[in-house]
This record gives structure tokens, C-alpha cells and sequence, in this order.
């Protein structure tokens, strides 16, 4: 969809967008769709609305729900049906079509007009009468009342065939002998009175019938011939159109309302019924669709235009024009122009105006005559940016982990330089990336340059660490000077320094190396004798544990009374342990060595042991035996 404005009245192009072929699969299409960005973003209202090579002539039925549409090559007439949005109907036609005329409320009655004299007939089944007339046709009417139709062609002599009677009546003979004037293309009755004439040479006059002189004339200043006219009567409007463009304008003062020109040229033009939508016939297989919705709200079957074109009109984008000057009313007041406000110079948009270019440049010359000293220093101080931009640029670092952050912008521009070479992806940046700022913010994310993981990192890491010291203190230089002295150029390393380092690059790495191993030894050596001395200054404590001596050595008759004791529940063993007064915890993993714990007894447990004991002597001393005794039967019922 593709979208002007002229005289701030917006025109949707609906068929503006690429095609697909009819053979072309579903899954292409999707393809294609996904691809190319005009493909999916086109509206296609009616399915295959286009013919093979051009569409002649093109009208809507009286019911608004069929558009009909000739064209060739081969000759041919289509019908889409609004309900369904797609194609009808297709039939083929022996000639190119000059015109037809929908005499039905529907299809089913249509009179075609040919290049070749034949007048033909067509019922809703098809194919039904042809017939011929005396001269070559360039047009013919209607008049429902006598079912009369007059046909116009080559000849001053219009003929006419009534449908009812289905016979020629007699011409009527008109004064068309026309050498010098122009020829009619095109005429339009609105009403019984108003007429609209359409010339070959590009005028349109409008005739009140009760006068002989026209009302009014507008001409296209094109000289092409009119191809159609209609009237719009909600606004007062004329519809005009020639192979070039169709002009809105008004039919009592002709001042034009907008225009439309289309990509291709114009062979017909259709106003749908009682809405804003425009269809037009073109030297093109596409036809065309457009929406105004000044004109009136979209048909009933396509209605979700109006939501669209709403939305559209919620989210305007700002237009700037390369030949125009925008300024506001305080600008005129400084330029003095304000008395140019309602002529053709100024243009009313928004909250100012647009004028010419060369106009605002002549008189701001005018009006500041030190112009060309602001302009003077203007370029003083972009040569001034010039060369500030070829110094030494500054380098942003954090404030956390700075010799890192150095790193990696190192790194991003050798990646830089690797990609410009050969085409590789490039990786984000730590430093861009909002998932890492911590580590450049937060001081707990400092790195530890002096843990012994970092220097082992790499015996690199201690020469490299100190280069980017270096660059540090440089650049920390060169931030003070460019707060002092913005004018004066940042003092640099000299080259020959550069040249030297990278000369000795092999000779500090092996020293290097030997540096960190030295410095590890004598940081363990440290270590030891620091350990050594707390060795010695700690003392022994006892503990709350006894180890038994021999223990270890028990002979191994002590196994079998082991054994019966593990067989045992643990509340046997329990039981057990404690009537010994003592627990033994053995644990084979530590040499089998035995820890023995003794529990002591409370004063309480002490006297309830003495009072159980008393009391089992006396039970025994009152104890009788039973061996007198003796168990008899019983008696009772015998079992069977």
C-alpha cells in the first residue's frame, strides 16, 4: 500500500505492491513473502484482479456487488464478485471491446459495443444475440423508459435499437459536422439539467441545458483527450480524467480539491457508488484500486479500510521537502516577511509555513549583511574539528578494572581490523554489554593482580600488565592536559622508546620469567618458616579421650565374643554396656584402636539399685518351692 497527499487530502494506493503468478505454489509464496518485504506488506483486496496484458473498460453493477472488466489480448470480459473477492467468471470475446453498458442490476443482462460494428448480447448463461450497425461505434446510452439504445460512432447519424421491439427505429440526424472544433470523448448527465462534456484536447465544459453557452471549463493543460467524467455529489466535485491523471475539482468554482496520477497510463475510470473508492483501467495487467476516504467511508465489503487509514492517520510522519524552507511566524517577524503571510509565497503547514528556498536564502543575505563573516568562522572551526579529530582520541576507561577494560578495547580493534580483511562475524563487547557493567563499577570485582593464580595465568600477564600501565598513566596525562590546555597538543611516547621495547621483547620475557619463579620461592620460603614458628610456640592440651596402650595387640580369642556380640540386638548390647558401666566404640580404620567412656551414676540411680537389690534377698528367703504339686486331666468330652 502506498500512500500521497496533495492539498493535505491523503490517497491510499491499494494495488500499489508486486504480483504473484498463479502457478506459483503455496509454500513459494510463503517464501516469497518472507523474503521480499513489498510482498508481504501488499493488500490484496480482490484476488487476481489484473488481465493478461490490459484492461480497456472497466464498471460496477447497480447492486455494488459485481465489478465488471474488459481487456485483451485475447479479448475477454471478467466479473469479480465484492462477496467473495475473487473471480466469477471469465469469457472469452471474438473482438476488443470499445465499450459495454450493465443493464440488469446484476450480470446478468450486458451489451457489448466492438471495434468491428457488432453490438452483442449477453444473458447471465452466456452468449445470446449479435447484431450490427452502419458505422464503426464510439459509444451508446441507455434509456430505460423507451428500452431504446443509441449508439454514436463515425457518422452524424444516431442510431437507435429498441430492445422491446427488438428492431432499428429510424436515425436521428444531428448537425456533427465538426471539421475545426474538437471532438467529444466523453459526456456525463448529473440530473435532468447538467451536463459534462469531455473534448480531445483536454477540456472539460459544463452546460446548463437550458443555455448554449457552458458554465464553466476546465482545462487538464495537457491536451490529451478526456476519458471519462463523473460527478460526486456529497462534496460537489468533478471527476475528470485523461490518460495522464484525474483531477478532483469543484463544479462551481473549478478550483481543484487533489489529482491522482497513476504509474501507468489511464484508460477508465470508475467511481464506486456511495463511498470513496476509485477504479481505474491501465495500459498495465494491473488495475488499479485507490481510497480516498475524504470522498466518502469504504464499500461495505471491504470495510476494514476505515480502521486501517485511522490507524495510519494516528502515527503521521513528517514530511521535509529539499526545495522548501520551513519557518515558523517568529522567523518571518526576524526576516520581516510577515506581510507575505496569505499569499502564494508562504505556504500554511502545522505551526508555520513553507517557502521557497531561494527565497529565504535572498533575503536572509538581506537582512544580515555579517553573513559572511559567521560563515567565515563556521569553516574556521570545522578545519579546527579536522584536525582535533587526528590526534591522539581519548580513550573512556571505567573506574574499576581499567587495565582489563584497556584489554578488550584492544581487542575490539584488532577484531575490527581482522573483519575489515576477511568477512567475520564480530562477537559483542564485554564493555557494551549490560550483563558485565558490574565488573567496571563495583570495586569487589577488582582483580587481584598480586594471587599467585593470576601471575601463573600467563608469564606474559606481568609485561603485558605493565605496557598497559604505561598506557594508563598516558592517557591519564592526557586527560589533565585536555582539561588545562584544550588547544595544545597531547605530548606522546617517542618512537624510538617504542622501537627499543619491541627490540628487547624476547630478552624481558625470559627474565620475566625467571623474576616470578624467584619471587615464588622466596614467598614459600617465608611461609615455612613462618609455619615452623607456630609449631613452636603451640602447646600440647589433653584431651577428653584416653588411648589405651596394647589395645592395638588384643589376642584374637577376643574375635569370637566380638562376633556373638555383634549378633545382637542393639538394645541387648546396650543393655549390656551398661550393666559393665562402660561403652566401647572400636573403629578398625584408625589401627583398632578401642575408646572406653565411663558413665557416671547419679545418687538417685545408686539407692534405687540398693533398694532392688534388698528386695530380691527377700523375695528369695519368702520364695516356696512347687515340686508337690501335680497336673491332672481334665475332664470333659473326648474328641473324635
Amino acid at each position: 500500500m502506498q500512500v500521497s497527499s496533495l492539498n493535505e487530502v491523503k490517497i491510499y494506493s491499494l494495488s500499489c505492491g508486486k504480483s504473484l503468478p498463479e502457478w506459483l505454489s503455496d509454500r513459494k509464496k510463503r517464501a516469497l513473502q518472507k523474503k521480499d518485504v513489498d510482498v508481504r506488506r501488499r493488500i490484496e483486496l480482490i484476488q487476481d484482479f489484473e488481465m493478461p496484458t490490459v484492461c480497456t473498460t472497466i464498471k460496477v453493477s447497480k447492486d455494488g456487488q459485481y465489478i465488471l472488466a474488459t481487456g485483451t489480448y485475447k479479448p475477454r470480459v471478467r466479473c469479480y464478485d465484492t462477496y467473495q473477492l475473487s473471480l466469477k467468471f471469465e469469457r472469452c470475446l471474438d473482438s476488443e471491446v470499445v465499450t459495454f453498458e450493465i443493464l440488469s442490476d446484476d450480470y446478468s443482462k450486458i451489451v457489448f459495443l466492438h471495434n468491428d460494428r457488432y453490438i452483442e448480447f449477453h444473458s447471465q448463461s452466456g452468449f445470446y444475440y449479435k447484431t450490427r450497425i452502419p458505422k464503426f461505434g464510439r459509444d451508446f446510452s441507455y434509456h430505460y423508459p423507451s428500452c431504446d439504445l443509441y449508439f454514436v460512432g463515425a457518422s452524424s447519424e444516431v442510431y437507435r435499437l429498441n430492445l422491446e421491439q427488438g428492431r432499428y427505429l429510424n436515425p436521428l440526424q444531428t448537425d456533427a459536422a465538426i471539421n475545426s472544433l474538437p471532438t467529444i470523448s466523453a459526456l456525463k448527465f448529473n440530473g435532468a439539467l447538467t451536463m459534462a462534456v469531455g473534448t480531445s484536447t483536454g477540456q472539460v465544459l459544463l452546460y446548463d441545458l437550458r443555455s448554449d453557452k457552458p458554465l464553466l471549463v476546465k482545462d487538464h493543460q495537457y491536451g490529451l483527450p478526456i476519458k471519462s467524467v463523473h460527478f460526486q455529489d456529497s462534496l460537489d466535485l468533478v471527476l475528470s480524467a485523461d490518460s495522464r491523471i484525474v483531477k478532483m475539482w469543484n463544479k462551481n468554482s473549478g478550483k481543484i480539491f487533489t489529482s491522482l496520477e497513476p504509474e501507468h497510463d489511464l484508460n477508465d475510470v470508475c467511481l464506486y457508488p456511495n463511498s470513496g473508492m476509485l477504479l481505474t483501467a491501465n495500459e498495465s495487467p494491473k488495475m488499479g484500486i485507490y481510497y480516498i476516504p475524504v470522498l466518502g467511508p469504504a464499500p461495505r465489503w471491504c470495510s476494514f479500510l476505515d480502521n486501517l487509514t485511522e490507524e495510519l492517520e494516528e502515527n503521521p510522519e513528517s514530511t521535509v521537502y529539499d526545495d522548501y524552507k520551513f519557518v515558523t511566524k517568529k522567523d518571518l517577524e526576524n526576516l520581516g516577511l510577515t506581510h507575505l503571510i496569505g499569499s502564494p509565497f508562504l505556504r500554511a503547514y502545522m505551526h508555520g509555513f513553507f517557502m521557497d528556498i531561494r527565497l529565504y536564502h535572498k533575503v536572509k543575505l538581506m537582512v544580515n549583511p555579517f553573513a559572511y563573516e559567521e560563515y567565515r568562522k563556521d569553516k574556521i572551526r570545522q578545519k579546527i574539528e579536522e584536525t582535533r579529530a587526528q590526534r591522539v582520541q581519548l580513550k573512556k576507561l571505567p573506574k574499576v578494572n581499567k587495565e582489563l577494560a584497556l584489554k578488550l578495547i584492544e581487542e575490539e580493534e584488532e577484531k575490527q581490523k581482522s573483519t575489515l580483511k576477511k568477512k567475520v562475524k564480530s562477537l559483542p563487547n564485554i564493555l557494551t554489554d549490560d550483563r558485565f557493567k558490574v565488573m567496571f563499577e563495583n570495586p569487589d570485582f577488582q582483580v587481584d593482580e598480586e594471587s599467585e593464580e593470576f601471575r601463573l595465568l600467563n608469564p606474559l600477564v606481568s609485561r603485558i600488565s605493565e605496557k598497559r600501565k604505561k598506557q594508563l598513566r598516558m592517557l591519564e596525562q592526557q586527560e589533565l592536559q585536555a582539561k588545562n590546555e584544550e588547544e595544545e597538543e597531547p605530548e606522546g611516547r617517542p618512537s624510538d622508546a617504542e622501537s627499543s621495547e619491541s627490540s628487547d621483547d624476547e630478552k624481558a620475557w625470559v627474565e620475566e620469567v625467571r623474576k616470578q619463579r624467584r619471587l615464588l620461592q622466596q614467598e614459600e620460603r617465608v611461609k615455612r618458616q613462618e609455619q615452623l614458628r607456630e609449631d613452636q610456640q603451640t602447646v600440647l592440651k589433653p584431651q577428653f579421650y584416653e588411648i589405651k596402650a596394647g589395645e592395638e595387640f588384643r589376642s584374637f580369642r577376643e574375635s569370637a565374643t566380638k562376633q556373638k556380640l555383634m549378633n545382637k540386638t542393639l538394645e541387648d548390647r546396650l543393655k549390656l554396656e551398661a550393666k559393665h558401666g562402660t561403652l566401647n566404640v572400636s573403629d578398625t580404620t584408625v589401627g583398632s584402636k578401642q575408646l572406653t567412656f565411663t558413665l557416671k551414676r547419679s545418687e538417685q540411680q545408686k539407692k534405687q539399685q540398693e533398694a532392688e537389690k534388698l528386695h530380691r534377698q527377700e523375695r528369695k528367703k519368702l520364695r516356696r518351692s512347687a515340686g508337690h504339686l501335680h497336673s491332672r486331666p481334665r475332664r470333659g468330652r473326648p474328641f473324635h
